[in-house]
Formats: C-alpha cells, sequence, structure tokens
C-alpha cells in the first residue's frame, strides 16, 4: 500500500467531510458519529504549538479512542506471532502501535484536507463483524479522484469499534501484517518494537 494512500485511510476518520444520505444502521452511525465529532474538532484550528492546540490534541486523541479498536487492529495484524509473544511485549507493542496510529491523527489539526464521502451500505459478516461500505470523492492536482474505503467494526462491551479499513481492496490489518512480519523475521520483536518507537522520534 502506498505511504499517500495510507495517510489518506489513517485520516478519513478525521477530515472533515461533506456526508451525502447514508444507510441508517448502527455501524453506520458509528462510523458517521466518529467523523462528526473529529472533524468539528479539527475545524478549531489553533496556532502550532500553542496551548490550544495540544488541548485540542488531546480530545482528539479520546475521540480516536473512542472509536477505533487498536487492539484489535494489533492483534489481527500480529497473528502468525501472537501467541508467542510474552504478555508485557505484547502490551508493549499495542501501546507504541496506538501511539504511532494517534499521532497521525493529531497531524490533522495541521491539514486542510476536505473529502466528500458517501456512505453507500452496511451488512454484518459471518464472524459477526459490520462492514460499512463508502465512496471517498477528493481531488488529486485539481483532477477529480474517487476510491473505495470499507470500515470493519466488532462489537466491544456493547460498543462497535473499527478495527479495520479497506481500500480498493487492501487492508490496513494486511498490510500491516505484511510489514510486521518481515520486521519480525528479520529483527524479531525487540526490533519490531525498536523500529516503531524510532518512527515516532521522528514524526
Amino acid at each position: 500500500m502506498k505511504p499517500l494512500r495510507l495517510s489518506i485511510i489513517l485520516a478519513l476518520l478525521l477530515v472533515p467531510a461533506l456526508v451525502w444520505a447514508a444507510p441508517d444502521g448502527p455501524g453506520t452511525k458509528a462510523v458517521k458519529s466518529a467523523n462528526d465529532t473529529i472533524s468539528g474538532l479539527l475545524k478549531q484550528k489553533a496556532a502550532p504549538g500553542s496551548d490550544e492546540e495540544k488541548k485540542l490534541a488531546a480530545k482528539v486523541t479520546t475521540s480516536v479512542r473512542d472509536v477505533l479498536d487498536v487492539d484489535e487492529l494489533g492483534k489481527r495484524a500480529l497473528v502468525d506471532h501472537w501467541k508467542d509473544i510474552p504478555a508485557a511485549k505484547q502490551k508493549e507493542l499495542l501501546d507504541t502501535l496506538r501511539a504511532l496510529l494517534e499521532d497521525n491523527y493529531v497531524k490533522g489539526l495541521r491539514a486542510n484536507l476536505e473529502y466528500t464521502v458517501d456512505y453507500t451500505g452496511e451488512s454484518t459478516q459471518k464472524d459477526n463483524s459490520v462492514l460499512v461500505t463508502t465512496v471517498v470523492k477528493s481531488k488529486r492536482k485539481g483532477r477529480p479522484v474517487e476510491f473505495h474505503i470499507d470500515y470493519v467494526l466488532t462489537n466491544v462491551n456493547g460498543k462497535l469499534k473499527v478495527y479495520d479499513m479497506n481500500t480498493d481492496g487492501v487492508g490496513l490489518v494486511e498490510n500491516y501484517r505484511a510489514q510486521f512480519n518481515k520486521i519480525i523475521a528479520k529483527d524479531g520483536v525487540d526490533g519490531l518494537i525498536a523500529k516503531m518507537k524510532k518512527k515516532r522520534e521522528q514524526g
């Protein structure tokens, strides 16, 4: 998955969006509610580095945690190794992944991205996960672009939360799994954690 496309996927829960008529299912409501809440925060532009921006960043982080199930995302991405990773390392991996994702979301405070999101459908899958389908329309270099992004949600203590996002057939979990497996094969779990922490430091 190209870095640009991945950054767009990660941003879509944050971007101020014009939303057309949408299906009325619980999954769609959950995704739309997250969009509305976070986009409202992003519209409150603050000076870079200011106390106001820091407060907005904290609110964005809280809102992201409310809708994104990073634990489930991480476990599925690490499924080939999860049972062999000590509990303390499992926690460190998930905490670091969560911090990385939240860093990406907070960057939206300084972005001026606009998309049109059309919620096109909702269905319950065989594993009881909920699939919410969308079509995203934007512009690149003045030319219209369109791609499909589907949200996959699971029930967490009675609340639907997103654990995967698929764009044009490629999923976030799948993308991370390929990257994680490659790094673990070469550098082990400690090497993966180190690379993730380094990436955070580099911003």
